[in-house]
């Protein structure tokens, strides 16, 4: 319930307000405070007496009982408003006015003067100090509110303006910056732009950009000179398809397409094509796909060098290697070439079961007394080259030749079980071969050839000219069997015997003196037995 004020009908110049016949209402204290009021009076009772009035109006109301007080708490907390009284000791209304207007934290706090001065000159001091209003004592409490309220709308105004102003600065200064900015930017770019464009006119690599379906959209001058063009232009203007008119296979373009369109990027991309001649180089590119955002292929680019006498120094270096290995393959077995090839280092290896055979050309040194050397080396050559093809026939890896000797094995480098008899079969063949060179009046040539069978060691010797060479027992009584055998004869001993007697035909000749072993008993090798003809039995 609200609370009447006595009518109070004297006033005086500390009297705060007036009253009027009727009673002032009080309204009940307002849920949400309206403002924050400071209150500056060295009279405790009118402090009072205000702080609660205004309190019960909505306000949230501090009070101050001198100036140097009220400075104290504006500077710790600002409030939204001052109610402040002229006639106060030590520090008056108006100074306290200045130092608050003198402040930048204060400065736009509105100030309202409450005084019982009523004269033009003290309004007009209270304005020039800074004050928004003057109210006169005594004073009715509405007028007060409505003063109170009207000046802290136009401060919550002036506050939204400044702030406005403030944001509209900051819009402001952002937009500068953002336009300062794209300036840089736009500048570095065209640097950036002119920097590009003079390295792609300078650049010793041909530079281009094509559509998908091989329309040139940018090529540099490298690229113009690399294909024989005048210009870049005058490439562009020609050649209007490039799958067409510039690789020499039509397919290559898709191709390229079909990787980029996987990979995005390809290296080293070789082709042939046509220059504006109608000669053909080799390029290699480099390329990549250009996209836009959704995916979709706008251009390739890509950069081109000639690699024609690249390309020619590789023709012509792997020829050479073809006849570097062929060449080795021709003093070495494969097996033994891929070896040394890979790590080159001594080769020795044990074969426990390899046949040797040794063939020599009978009365050959005396032939050679008597014939002229080209004569003489051209009649071997053939002899032998006859006998390397006997060997590729059946296998067997032909060792060295020694003057007018041949040697040859089998069972070695790659072991096979039908050494023995693949020897036997080309030693018969050598036989047959030699009666188709002569000499002198229709001579014929005979071969003393030694055959045997057992273990050996294998291997590489020489530094700088490679021979694949064999030692042993085995191989020493297969030199004795040629060297202690009969022209026109294959003499063998009894393990070849043991081995193909079944398959083959011998002649036993007997026990004889082998050099370095003793007796031995050999047998002539005559030729082969006929193979079973098979019969369905019922």
């Amino acid at each position: 319930m609200a609370v009447p004020v006595p009518v109070q009908r004297t006033v005086c110049d500390r009297c705060l307000y007036r009253q009027f016949p009727h009673d002032i209402m009080l309204d009940p204290q307002p849920a949400v405070v309206k403002g924050d009021i400071l209150v500056v009076d060295d009279t405790p009772d009118n402090l009072r007496l205000l702080s609660t009035m205004l309190t019960e109006q909505g306000y949230k109301v501090r009070s101050a009982i001198s100036g140097a007080i009220a400075l104290m708490g504006v500077n710790a907390s600002p409030p939204d408003l001052i109610l402040l009284d002229i006639n106060m000791p030590e520090m008056d209304g108006y100074q306290v006015c200045q130092a608050l207007k003198a402040n930048e934290v204060t400065h736009d706090i509105p100030v309202i003067f409450v005084s019982a001065y009523n004269e033009v000159l003290d309004k007009v001091k209270s304005f020039a100090v800074g004050g928004v209003d003057y109210i006169t004592k005594p004073f009715q409490m509405e007028e007060v509110v409505a003063r109170i309220d009207c000046h802290l709308s136009l401060w919550r105004l002036q506050q939204q303006l400044q702030q406005q102003q403030l944001e509209l600065q900051h819009q402001n200064a952002r937009l500068q910056q953002e336009i300062a900015e794209r300036q840089q930017a736009e500048q570095a770019l065209k640097q950036a732009e002119a920097k590009y464009r003079s390295i792609v006119e300078n650049a010793v690599e041909g530079i281009y950009q094509v559509t998908p379906n091989g329309k040139y959209i940018s090529a540099n001058p490298s690229l113009a000179r690399i294909l024989g063009y005048g210009s870049p232009s005058e490439l562009m203007q020609q050649v209007t398809n490039v799958s067409q008119q510039l690789y020499v296979e039509p397919s290559r373009l898709a191709e390229l397409a079909a990787y980029l369109q996987r990979y995005d990027v390809i290296s080293e991309f070789e082709s042939q094509v046509y220059c504006k001649d109608g000669s053909t180089i080799w390029i290699a590119e480099n390329v990549r796909c250009v996209r836009d955002d959704e995916g979709n292929v706008l251009y390739y680019e890509g950069m081109v060098q000639d690699v024609s006498d690249r390309r020619q120094t590789e023709v012509e270096l792997r020829q050479e290697r073809q006849k570097t290995e062929r060449l080795l393959l021709n003093i070495l077995p494969q097996p033994i070439a891929q070896r040394l090839k890979g790590k080159p280092q001594t080769i020795a290896d044990n074969f426990e079961d390899v046949t040797v055979l040794f063939a020599d050309i009978v009365d050959f040194t005396q032939l050679s007394a008597h014939t002229s050397p080209t004569q003489l080396i051209d009649l071997l050559n053939e002899i032998f080259s006859a006998f390397d093809q006997i060997a590729e026939r059946y296998g067997l890896e032909k060792v060295k030749t020694i003057g007018d000797a041949y040697m040859a094995a089998a069972g070695l480098p790659m072991p096979r079980a039908d050494h023995a008899q693949a020897v036997a079969e080309a030693a018969l063949a050598m036989q047959q071969a030699i009666t188709n060179f002569h000499y002198g009046e229709q001579q014929s040539f005979q071969l003393r050839i030694g055959i045997n069978t057992g273990p050996v060691i294998a291997g590489v010797i020489g530094m700088k000219k490679f021979a694949y060479d064999l030692w042993g027992d085995t191989v020493n009584v297969a030199s004795r069997m040629e060297s202690q055998g009969e022209a026109g004869k294959i003499q063998v001993t009894d393990t070849v015997y043991d081995r193909l007697k079944e398959h083959f035909s011998f002649e036993k000749r007997g026990s004889i003196a082998v050099k370095g072993k003793g007796m031995m008993t050999t047998y002539w090798l005559t030729g082969k037995l006929p193979t079973p003809a098979s019969s369905d039995g019922d």
